[in-house]
């Protein structure tokens, strides 16, 4: 039995109850864990029927399984988009978005200020595979996104908030550039989540997030998610994306024909996934699942915390500047107020003039920070980029990201903010020895 969804329900309503099933046999209010590889056919007829694609019933859990089904359908709620698919980690999400899209040859137009993991894999295993990518920074106005589209370009590629700069994107422009070059556009969302910012709502028709952050909250799984919007038209669109213009297999009635606005997704999700198989486990799922009931009573206290934090940082000596779109001294400020109207997210990046050797300090002073790789815990994490995430990276590239030898990332928790500002002044005060 589906829970009833009402468009007019809120956010918190919609967070606890989008998607979810009641076992009509059990009667489990929560979501079971669907712990199994595969499903039972109840005939021979059937069996065919799904493996064409004629019958919706599940095959197997590489592709399909009912905890994971729940969870893509409740976080495309909450985005409003109109279906979701949960797969094994962020990159997985962005690597089987881009390969449902694009083939050897095609060419990607995305910002230059992006997640260090995401630039990487840009610029390293898709170029590889023989993706062509193409970077434009934040000054570049409509005009010159335009001149770079190519017969071969694919796709607009953003995150609503990079991380770790926070230089917010303006969605709304790279909407019309994307819908004049018949494109979709893709927006990472991760660090803003579906509670700050709704991509959708500005013209993306592919979401996308990391769902080991804010949605899940606890720290204790890998997962990403894909969200279709249902809104590009593929047909009129075809020549462009021409597989969609075929079916699964030799006599099926193409992707387009049979699933009309649910083109995209039903070919990621029965061609790309199924191929290359990232299958996120349901027990992961589960564990998402009772984050996400919580997200927005959570990003309420995390951007409280941020914006106390940032304000902070931004008063003391030692700090050379403050990243956040929530300061009015920030040059993206006025953007935040547009697009992020319910607070700038929750992470904070500073630099101190010092350097490497100032952040070691800072870093190896902490005691109730955490110093790790990860954004997105209930728990209060400090990264130095450059020997980090950005260690790989060249000058160019930790240019264009703006990360400079100082810059610390900060994903500020939801502890008391008295004690989360007690411990960064026991770092900051590390520096000055």
């Amino acid at each position: 039995m589906a829970i009833e969804e009402r468009n007019e329900q809120t956010f918190a309503t919609r967070q606890i109850h989008a998607g979810a099933v009641v076992d009509s046999d059990v009667g489990a209010r929560v979501t079971p864990i669907y712990q199994s590889a595969g499903y039972v056919f109840p005939s021979y007829d059937e069996a065919e029927a799904r493996f064409s694609g004629e019958s919706v019933g599940r095959a197997y859990s590489r592709g399909d399984n009912p905890t994971n089904v729940v969870a893509g359908k409740r976080i495309a709620n909450l985005e409003g988009g109109r279906n979701g698919l949960v797969v094994s980690s962020g990159q997985a999400a962005i690597a089987m978005t881009l390969f449902s899209l694009a083939a050897s040859g095609d060419h990607i137009l995305s910002t230059a200020s992006l997640y260090g993991g995401t630039r990487q894999l840009f610029d390293g295993s898709l170029t590889r595979q023989g993706l062509n990518f193409e970077f434009l920074t934040a000054e570049a106005t409509e005009e010159d996104w335009l001149a770079r589209v190519r017969p071969e370009t694919r796709a607009v590629y953003t995150e609503s908030i990079p991380n770790p700069k926070n230089d917010v994107v303006d969605l709304e422009l790279l909407g019309r550039v994307a819908a004049k070059a018949g494109v979709p556009l893709i927006v990472d969302n991760t660090v803003a989540t579906p509670y700050l910012c709704r991509p959708i709502e500005w013209g993306a028709d592919i979401v996308i997030h990391s769902t080991s952050k804010w949605l899940s909250g606890h720290g204790s799984v890998i997962g990403g998610v894909i969200i279709d919007a249902g809104k590009f038209d593929w047909a009129a669109n075809s020549e462009r994306f021409p597989h969609f213009t075929k079916g699964s297999f030799e006599g099926a009635p193409s992707f387009i024909e049979r699933y009309g606005a649910d083109t995209f997704i039903s070919y990621v999700k029965s061609v790309t996934v199924l191929d290359y198989g990232p299958t996120v486990p349901p027990t992961s799922t589960f564990l998402l699942l009772h984050g996400i009931e919580t997200l927005s009573l959570r990003m309420e206290r995390h951007v409280e915390n941020a914006q106390r934090v940032a304000e902070w940082l931004e008063a003391r000596p030692e700090v050379g500047s403050v990243d956040y779109s929530g300061l009015p001294s920030n040059a993206y400020y006025e953007l935040a107020q547009k697009y992020l109207p319910d607070g700038a997210g929750s992470v904070v990046s500073f630099d101190l003039p010092g350097g490497p050797e100032a952040a070691r300090k800072f870093v190896e002073a902490l005691e109730l920070v955490s110093h790790m790789t990860h954004i997105g815990d209930v728990r209060t994490l400090a990264l130095h980029m450059q020997s980090t995430i950005f260690k790989r990276s060249s000058q160019e590239q930790r240019d264009e990201a703006g990360v400079t030898p100082g810059l610390i990332r900060l994903s500020i928790g939801i502890e008391g903010i008295d004690d989360i500002l007690t411990d960064l002044e026991r770092g900051l005060e590390a520096t000055k020895a």
